[in-house]
């Protein structure tokens, strides 16, 4: 009889609210034990999951020898100390974006993945979209050939995250680089088959949010603590030539009422975009231009899927899907712009 691994969860009060309808689906996994220093929140979670296991101490869940899996949803400025922790004790641990605020800390993940021989795995949920991994499985044919360039953003207006963890520096390291940069910086190193960056040039700005009456649709008035970036750019260099553009924001008066993340990759051969999952080339020798937009299935909720690949993986002593170099090479980016800002010149990256 196959194994049911035994999860538990730390920080039940946002984002683990998507990871739970995977871990229910998945064949291989319960979610048993739950820890939030919110006793209330925990209460409620705990009654909505059935998981009976609730710790108001991350440690004494980590310390509980029934559970396989901690899968950590907690601020930033946590991740690195739970999931060494979680690795030490045993367990396998999959940790959501970003895995952690420098480079250093993620060596420390690593060495402690390495010794513990289980896995670790970072929550880039956009990877599992069907639409992202159409669009992958053509790059990884070669249908765009050489990517020399990209361009990507995710920008918003007015929707600022209201919640400390987001805005309150000490927690999260840093503002919509670390919090949607992330997503859309991975998702594009990804297409772009991994390169290593070599420096950065960026900025960082927060001009929106010091005005009188600065707001966000999402709670209303921006708070007087916020201390990160509102909006931030980067001009990204690589090992093997190739080039990014990177813009993120929160409060960009930007023409979307909302969120508008794109991509753009271009290839010696084609190039193509996300979301739309267009391939747009030129055929030189009858000089037609041409468009293919890829059929994009409507499948499960990524941050769902994740969690059930990275159930599949655990259970099948399968490499993780989404490495911890891979997501250092991002966090050495989005580092890298902060630096550069501060410094106001180019910087060399060196991880």
């Amino acid at each position: 009889m196959a194994k049911t691994y035994k999860v538990g969860v730390i920080g039940v009060g946002g984002i683990a609210n998507t990871h739970f309808p995977g871990w229910k689906e998945s064949p291989h996994t319960e979610v048993v034990a739950l820890s939030d220093i919110d006793d209330a929140t925990l209460q409620r979670v705990g009654e909505q999951t059935g998981a009976t296991r609730l710790y108001t101490k991350a440690a004494d869940l980590i310390a509980d020898a029934d559970v396989d899996i901690v899968d950590i949803c907690t601020p930033n400025a946590f991740h690195t100390p739970l999931a060494v922790a979680a690795l030490e004790a045993g367990k396998h641990v999959l940790c959501e974006k970003p895995l952690a605020p420098t480079p250093a800390d993620i060596k420390k993940m690593i060495a402690a993945r390495d010794k513990s021989g289980k896995l670790l795995m970072t929550a880039q949920h956009f990877r599992f979209q069907d639409r992202s991994r159409a669009l992958k499985a053509e790059v990884d044919k070669g249908v765009l050939g050489d990517i020399y360039h990209a361009r990507s953003w995710m920008l918003r207006r007015c929707l600022t995250p209201l919640r400390p963890g987001f805005y309150l520096k000490k927690l999260s390291n840093g503002g919509p680089c670390i919090d949607i940069g992330v997503h859309i910086l991975d998702l594009t190193l990804w297409m772009m088959g991994n390169p290593k960056p070599v420096a950065v040039s960026g900025i960082t700005q927060d001009k929106l949010v010091k005005q009188p009456g600065a707001f966000s649709m999402w709670g209303g008035e921006i708070p007087k603590e916020f201390d990160v970036e509102e909006m931030a750019a980067a001009f990204v260099r690589f090992d093997n030539g190739a080039t990014l553009m990177l813009e993120v924001s929160w409060q960009l008066h930007h023409d979307t009422m909302g969120e508008d993340m794109q991509m753009w990759l271009y290839g010696d051969k084609a190039g193509a975009h996300w979301p739309e999952n267009a391939i747009v080339t030129s055929l030189n020798d009858t000089q037609q231009l041409t468009k293919t937009v890829l059929q994009k299935a409507q499948g499960r909720e990524p941050h769902a899927e994740e969690c059930i690949v990275f159930a599949d993986c655990v259970a099948n002593d399968k490499p993780s899907p989404v490495p911890a170099e891979q997501s250092m090479d991002v966090i050495a980016i989005l580092n890298g712009l902060y630096q550069s800002s501060e410094k106001k010149k180019e910087v060399t990256l060196k991880y």
